[in-house]
This record gives structure tokens, sequence and C-alpha cells, in this order.
């Protein structure tokens, strides 16, 4: 048994150890994940608690994840956030945070141009991707998933997830008017 079976095994008794464990390994990147999408701490912070609480629950009633724990949190997340904000806000914006300062000149150029580039990327992806084309592209190159974890998560076929990967590439290319690689 490898260590997340283990671990797996451990939480479905409930073990507050193994709970703790995984809230620990699991929620900074969860907070990260969900804070590119509401843009409220106080909110990211409570959608991630509800993720554990809904963990929990799902466990307490024999379901949760026999596997793919990674796959399953995001998936929860993902509904959570769905959930909160399909209706209230269409379209929500993805923030990138960058540490650099419009005025600072010791920057080199480089580090300006760059953050140029990365600004003029977000504004594209927030205003010419469709929810689903977007939330591919965060899943796919932010998070690192593959094709088969971002369709489970979004609850869609592999091949949908492609299509809409190579769409919103082509899309971002064309507004951009540059070179992206899609893998």
């Amino acid at each position: 048994m490898d260590e997340l079976a283990t671990l797996l095994k451990a939480a479905r008794n409930l073990d507050k150890d193994a709970l703790a464990t995984i809230f620990d390994q699991y929620s900074p990147s969860l907070y990260k994940f969900i804070s590119r999408l509401v843009h409220d701490p106080v909110l990211s912070d409570q959608i991630v608690a509800d993720v554990f609480v809904r963990l929990i629950e799902e466990i307490s009633a024999g379901r949760g994840p026999r596997a793919n724990l990674r796959t399953y949190l995001y998936q929860i997340a993902y509904r959570l956030v769905v959930e909160r904000f399909q209706d209230l806000h269409p379209r929500s914006p993805l923030e990138v945070s960058i540490r650099l300062h419009d005025k600072d000149k010791s920057l080199p150029q480089t580090q300006i141009d760059e953050r140029g580039m990365m600004e003029a990327l977000i504004s594209t992806i927030n205003t010419e991707l469709s929810e689903d084309q977007r939330m591919v592209i965060i899943l796919r190159f932010l998070e690192d998933f593959s094709l088969k974890e971002i369709a489970e998560i979004l609850g869609k076929e592999v091949n949908n997830v492609k299509v809409l990967q190579t769409r919103g590439i082509a899309r971002l290319k064309k507004a951009m008017g540059m070179q992206i690689d899609a893998e």
C-alpha cells in the first residue's frame, strides 16, 4: 500500500490525524486555485473550508475518493465556486499576483517587459475565453493537471477538454498575435 492509499484508508475511518494531514497537504494549493477565481481572501478561505467539510461528509456517508484525492478535492472546489458565482458573476476574472512595481526603476527591463506580457495575457484570458476554456487553461497550465484529471474535475469527456484547450489557445494566439504552445 502506498502512502496515499494508507492516508485515504485512515481518513475513511475519520482518523483526525489523517484528515489533518490531508488538509495541511492540499489546502494551500486549493486556496491558490480558488483565489484565482473569486478574488476575495475571506471567501476563498470559506470555500476551502467547505471543500473539506464536503470531503468529510462524503467520507462519513461511505463515499469519497478511492484513489485520486487531489482531483477529487479540486472537483469539489470547482463545483463550490460554480455554485456560488455562476448566477452572480457570469465571468470571474483571472488574477495572477505579480510582485513587481511599475515605478521601480531598479528592475531590469526584461522583468518589466515580462510583467506587461503577463498582464496582457491575463486580460486576454478574461475577455476572450469562455468560462470553460478559461477553467481548462487555469487547470492545465497553472495547476498542472492532466487532461484526464481536468475532465474528471469538470465532468466532461477528455476529448471535450482537448477541444476546449485547443480552441482556448487558438483564441489567445489570435487575440495576442503571438505563439503560445499547447503542450
